[in-house]
């Protein structure tokens, strides 16, 4: 039987296919304050602004190819029972090869009524325009969770995280939360991997292992301490 391995991904992963960081000097927000485009206050306020923000994302999304990170992490479910829980709204890991992933902040590739959240629509094309409607008549909406939103899928994050015999943090601050607060719910004792730029402070000490520098080396690195005897 697989060993759980349940690894936590944030922007850094995808910066390293093209994906701007908001974070970053020219990241995604420059030019727009955050509650503009995304808060349901700045879409009440400003439809044609949030729609126009999110498809130039989701025309960017369309473009991008996964890296060597996203491609490494899919290739360890060739040994473990491997969970992805995301806080990008790209779908580079499921482009990759990765089967199972939770994404806590929405997938830019769908779209949602504005009056009933159950009513989510794939997209094969970058563009909700003002007047596209769902079923029920109501002004379709980017599928992404906003400031001040609740973050439902965060139980069956929480869930995945309990359950996990290895735990790996990749590509993220660890400032975000409720998704920083994954790592608090794993199991007393499990090995865990930091992988980042700048490793963020966790007050984690026994079992783990700190990969400092991008996503696509750590992962790789990772992999190989992870697999050394098991070939």
């Amino acid at each position: 039987m697989k060993k759980k391995l349940v690894v936590l991904t944030g922007a850094g992963i995808s910066a390293e296919s093209g994906i701007r960081t908001f974070r970053d000097q020219n990241g995604l927000w420059e030019g727009h304050d955050v509650m503009e485009v995304a808060s349901p206050e700045g879409w009440r306020k400003n439809k044609s602004l949030v729609l126009d923000f999110y498809n130039q994302r989701r025309k960017e999304a369309l473009k991008v190819q996964p890296n060597q990170a996203h491609m490494g992490l899919a290739e360890l479910e060739r040994w473990f029972d491997v969970t992805i829980v995301t806080q990008n709204i790209d779908n580079l890991h499921e482009k990759a090869g990765s089967s199972k992933v939770i994404h806590l902040h929405g997938e830019i590739l769908k779209s949602q009524s504005s009056i009933d959240p159950s009513l989510v629509y794939e997209m094969d094309h970058w563009e909700i325009k003002l007047g596209d409607k769902c079923e029920k008549g109501s002004q379709l909406r980017p599928f992404v969770v906003w400031f001040g939103e609740m973050v439902p899928m965060m139980e069956p994050a929480m869930e995945a995280a309990m359950q996990a015999d290895l735990f790996a943090v990749v590509g993220t601050s660890l400032l975000v939360y409720p998704a920083a607060g994954l790592v608090q719910y794993t199991p007393k004792g499990i090995p865990i991997f930091i992988i980042d730029k700048k490793i963020p402070e966790t007050g984690l000490s026994a079992h783990l292992t700190e990969i400092e520098g991008p996503a696509s080396s750590g992962v790789e690195k990772m992999k190989s301490i992870l697999t050394q005897n098991l070939e």
